[in-house]
């Protein structure tokens, strides 16, 4: 026997937006994996602070002093990005393939981006949504509804629901603990739609692990996404060759869909690998701020600023954004080998500094000149 729902009694629905908290002087939760905080990511343009003279400096009153100074800590630790090839690639690749799959009903065409830690594999991903939603602001600048871009990570240990509420949470979706999977994807795929969302950036997607029950359910509910939502998928992840990705039925099925776009540490060995290295030092080198600082100066520690960071785009950006606050701190406003050497590097930077020294030899052993 079926049951009727009383009339008069309108039914709730399963997800509601989340209200602001009036009177909280709190910052609000705002990371990339959210609207608001994708907005402002995308919104954000970094400004350049003047370069102050040494005599427009001790002109200044002390609190107009701390102020500037302020502004070129804050300027340096978020130094303007520089377009590496892997930002090229993955940008021309995903605009190519967001036309090809503007038709398609099924089988979209998406991309993986593969490489170490600190090889820039976020930072492509997220200018790829950045240059891909602007894109879409300036063909449609009336449409203040559009929400052309989600990005969300893989949390660790995920299950299908909590891949699910990562999506609904960019969204500004919340539900009820009762709310099931079926009612949070319905919900996602529903307000995607309307909002006409046709990129899905998936970080950290190496914590899905095919090998496991667990792994391969996750893995089908982002399939799922795929075929439910009309957009270009892309997925960055550490080395997901190797995490088995690609493996078995469900690896192959990716592995017929997505191209893979490496991220990999700049080389150094021959001519041309040195000259782009030091002509990515010398762009970095142009958006500094810093009085005192000689232009050139960077690129003539090119060698030296390769064996400190390995090669990896995100470790040389830690080198001279450190250089350059500590240049700051002591009044210099120049970077010099001393205050490179200060700055701490991270761990893989570190054994690619201990792998290419050579060993100590032993006592009595000729040298190999």
């Amino acid at each position: 026997m079926t049951q009727t729902r009383k009339p008069g009694r309108p039914r709730k629905s399963a997800y509601t937006t989340p209200k602001p908290n009036a009177g909280v002087d709190v910052p609000p939760d705002r990371p990339l994996t959210t609207k608001e905080g994708w907005s402002a990511f995308v919104r954000h343009k970094p400004e350049a602070p003047a370069v102050l003279s040494a005599e427009a400096l001790l002109g200044l009153a002390a609190d107009q002093r701390a102020a500037h100074e302020d502004r070129l800590r804050d300027y340096h630790a978020d130094l303007p990005l520089v377009n590496t090839p892997t930002i090229q690639k993955v940008i021309s690749t995903g605009r190519l393939l967001a036309q090809l799959n503007r038709r398609q009903i099924s089988a979209r065409r998406g991309i993986v981006i593969s490489g170490m830690s600190g090889t820039g594999k976020t930072t492509a991903l997220t200018q790829l949504g950045r240059a891909h939603e602007l894109a879409a602001r300036r063909r449609h600048p009336d449409d203040g509804n559009r929400l052309p871009v989600i990005y969300v990570t893989v949390p660790p240990a995920a299950t299908p629901r909590m891949l699910a509420v990562e999506f609904a949470r960019f969204l500004g979706l919340e539900f009820p603990a009762r709310a099931n999977l079926t009612d949070v994807t319905d919900a996602v795929c529903s307000v995607a739609a309307h909002t006409h969302v046709d990129l899905v950036l998936v970080d950290e997607i190496h914590n899905i692990s095919l090998a496991t029950r667990s792994g391969a359910e996750v893995s089908d509910q982002l399939k799922y996404f795929a075929e439910r939502l009309p957009a270009t998928f892309v997925y960055a992840g550490v080395e997901v060759e190797a995490q088995g990705l690609f493996a078995g039925a469900r690896g192959r099925q990716l592995a017929g869909r997505f191209s893979v776009v490496p991220a990999i540490p700049f080389a150094y060995g021959t001519n041309e690998q040195r000259g782009t290295w030091r002509a990515l030092v010398a762009a970095l080198e142009n958006m500094l701020r810093l009085r005192e600082h000689v232009p050139g100066t960077l690129p003539v520690m090119a060698e030296q600023l390769y064996r400190r960071s390995g090669g990896m785009i995100g470790s040389l950006s830690q080198l001279i954004r450190g250089a350059a606050i500590l240049a700051i701190e002591d009044g210099s406003e120049k970077i010099t080998a001393e205050l490179l050497d200060l700055v701490p590097v991270d761990y893989a930077a570190q054994r690619s500094v201990t792998a290419t020294q050579a060993p100590p030899r032993a006592v009595g052993e000729p040298s190999a000149i």
